[in-house]
Formats: structure tokens, sequence, C-alpha cells
């Protein structure tokens, strides 16, 4: 027996192993890990692309809902270096989006590394390198590896992990209970009273789906917030917006998008839905939040279709209690309460990133840290702002790339486990 536990050391022993990557390592296969690979490729600058999940752009392919599609024109979210086919509509679909991205990976030769997670990521002061350890597990066989790299990309992203509100008796609750990254369709809720705890861009979409499936939803609003709508005569918001910014102070811009929004919605604080106090724009980039746009949950919030209602106190075993005191019978809960950062649970940095796992310094200086560390995905600007910051990333490691490449062809770097230079 003590000989089985040495060979099973012995093969967990073996099953370690140091992998020297000749040039950054890349955490993440979502939208900006995709956009920096490319634009690095582009450098000819070579990398490794380190994926938890299976596939790439998990967030879109496992954890959102069917009918959605992009909230902003495709011009606006397609990555660098390939546009969308023209074929494409002006919003592509989920699925759309999804092909796009399979076959951006495939034009710039993009193979990541899946099922590979970072447990961690620390800089190494006394070589002057990134060591960045993850665990993969294939079958029955636990495996870790250590890559050893000069440059480290974080690119997990905002949305890495689902926040789970606690809320008093939730677990007693009798009903189904699951997050917004599960729902994909009303299907199955057709005919039940269901509870969406949200009121962002998921928690309106959720409920508008719920009620086209002929379900009974009511949204639960903690908070102000801003509902804009998608489209001005046939125009994006969010097109009109940027325009208007390249002339326009922001506050005014703000003052500009409010009024065209009364004029479009109407208003809609009767109906329970306070704007906050500041401006749209102003808003997001001070706190990230950003503002509805309208899909058609508004005018099932006015008809009564969508129910509106305040903060929850808490749950019984078929009800849910409100802050105001009513009661309500339900049958289902939905939390669209959003998405974190997980940085902080694995890299171990102080500088780049603050505890919250987005960058201290705000967009547009946020991506770039000290000792060859990079954040691409955090500006809160979306798609737009992702590709942004992979260009500049890329530009930044290829200048250092190319200068130091014509001085020295290779590089040799000491490790104690036994190392593999394989890319």
């Amino acid at each position: 027996m003590e000989n089985l536990f040495r060979l099973a050391d012995h093969d967990e022993f073996f099953s370690r192993r140091c992998v020297w990557v000749n040039g950054p390592v890349i955490v993440g296969a979502g939208p900006s890990g995709l956009a920096t690979a490319a634009c690095l490729r582009e450098q000819g600058v070579p990398f490794v692309v380190l994926e938890r999940a299976e596939c790439i752009a998990s967030l879109w392919q496992k954890r959102t809902y069917d009918r959605l599609k992009l909230h902003l024109p495709k011009q606006f979210c397609q990555l660098p270096k390939l546009p969308f086919p023209e074929d494409f509509p002006e919003y592509p679909t989920k699925r759309q989006f999804i092909e796009y991205l399979e076959s951006y990976a495939k034009h710039f030769e993009i193979n990541p590394q899946f099922n590979e997670c970072v447990q961690s990521a620390r800089y190494d002061e006394t070589s002057g390198l990134w060591r960045v350890k993850t665990v993969s597990t294939a079958g029955s066989i636990r495996n870790e590896i250590e890559y050893i790299c000069r440059w480290l990309v974080v690119a997990t992203g905002e949305n890495a992990e689902r926040v789970m509100p606690e809320i008093e008796g939730l677990n007693e609750f009798c009903g189904g209970v699951s997050h917004a990254c599960e729902y994909k369709s009303g299907e199955k809720f057709t005919g039940k009273k269901v509870l969406v705890v949200g009121c962002g861009n998921s928690g309106m979409e959720v409920s508008l789906d719920l009620c086209n499936h002929n379900a009974s939803p009511s949204m639960v609003v903690r908070s102000s917030v801003h509902v804009l709508p998608k489209e001005v005569l046939g125009k994006s918001t969010f097109e009109l917006a940027v325009m208007m910014m390249k002339w326009l102070p922001l506050w005014l811009v703000d003052k500009l998008l409010l009024i065209l929004a009364w004029l479009v919605l109407g208003n809609i604080e009767k109906y329970g839905l306070k704007r906050p106090s500041m401006g749209p724009l102003e808003l997001k980039n001070e706190t990230g939040k950003t503002p509805v746009l309208d899909l058609g949950a508004l005018a099932k919030i006015k008809s009564g279709d969508i129910k509106v209602i305040p903060g929850i106190k808490r749950f019984t075993r078929n009800q849910v209690e409100l802050v105001n005191g009513e009661k309500l019978d339900v049958d289902s809960v939905v939390l669209a309460t959003g998405y974190r950062s997980n940085v902080p649970s694995w890299l171990q940095e102080g500088e780049l990133f603050s505890k919250n796992g987005f960058p201290k310094a705000a967009s547009p200086h946020g991506w770039k840290g000290n000792a060859g560390l990079y954040a691409v995905g955090f500006s809160r600007r979306g798609l737009s702002g992702a590709s942004s910051d992979a260009m500049k990333i890329a530009q930044d490691i290829g200048t250092v790339w190319k200068a130091e490449t014509k001085q020295q062809k290779k590089r040799t770097t000491a490790c104690h486990r036994r190392c593999i230079s394989q890319f």
C-alpha cells in the first residue's frame, strides 16, 4: 500500500510541468482576449491564450438567453482587423456573433489552451518574469502547468462571475431560483408568476421574453435607472451619442439624450422607473452602470403585463414580502443581478487592479500596468473599448518585441521543474 501511495505521488509529480512562453500569456478567450491575440498576430508576436472553458466566448455561448441580439449597431461591436460580414443585419443575433468570433479565431489562427483554469499569477522579482499556474482536468487526470512569460494580459473581463445576492429567506423558497446566466427562454415559465430581480438590460429583456411566452413577470426595481430608446428616428441612440460627443461636452450630450428619451418614451417615472440624478453617460463613466436600451419592455410595463415592484424584504416558502409590506405569490425567481470581475481571486498584484477587480485608473488609462502587466476589456466601454485596449497593448508589446528580436533571437531562462519551450 505504501508503494501505491509513492506511485501516486510520483505520477502527480510528473503531471506537473513548466512551460516557457516566448511572448505574452493572455488569460481569457472571450472577445477581449481574441482581439488582443489577433493584434499580436499582426505584430508578429507569438502568444498563448488560456481559457478555463472548452470553447471561445463562453459567456456568449453558455450564459446568455436565446433571444439576445447585440444592443449596438455592428460597426461598434466588430473586433480589430476583421469586420462583420456584409450580409449580417445591423444588430446581429447571438448565434451570428458567435459565428463571427469563431471565424475571427480561425482567420488569425488563434488556438487557445482550453480547460485550463488559472489558479494564480504572480510577478517574480528575481527573474523579472510572470509565473502563471493553471489546473486542467483531462478525464480523471489533474494536470498542473506553470507558464513562465515576460508579459501577462488579463482578458477575463467585467463579467467573469455571476453575482448572487443574499436575500433573507431565499434558501427557504420552494419555487425555482436561477440566475439570468442560466435563463435561455421563457418557454418553461408559461402560465407562471415569475419574479425578476434586477432592472438592467438583462432584467428588462428577461421580463419581456417571459411576457412573450405568456408568463406573468414582476420586476424588482430597487434603485434608479436610465431607460433610453434603442433608436431615435431610425438612428441608433448610441450612434447619436457618439456623434454628439465629437462636438459637445458630456453634460450637454446627457441633457440632449434625456430630452430625446422623454420625447420618445414619455415620462417613465409614473411607472416606477425613477431616473438617477446623474446623466446616463456620466453615470456610465463614473460607476460603470449601463443605461437600459428599451427593446419593447417599456410598452409591456405601461400595459401592466410587466409589473414594477419595489425592493424585497424577505422570502417565505411560496411568497415574497416587499419593503412596502405587500406580499406576492411567486412560482419562480430569476436573479438578473449582474456579474463581477474575478481577477482578485487569482492575480497577485495590487498596483494596476483594485480590490473590485477593475483597473484603478479610469479609461482610457487603465490598460497598462508595471512589469509587463496589461488589462483588456475592463474599460466599461463594451466591445469598442476592448478593441481599443487590444490595439494599444499589441502595439506596446510589439515595439519592444521587434527591437529585442533584432539583437537576440533566443532567450533562455532557468526553471526548477522540467521546462518545455513550446510556444
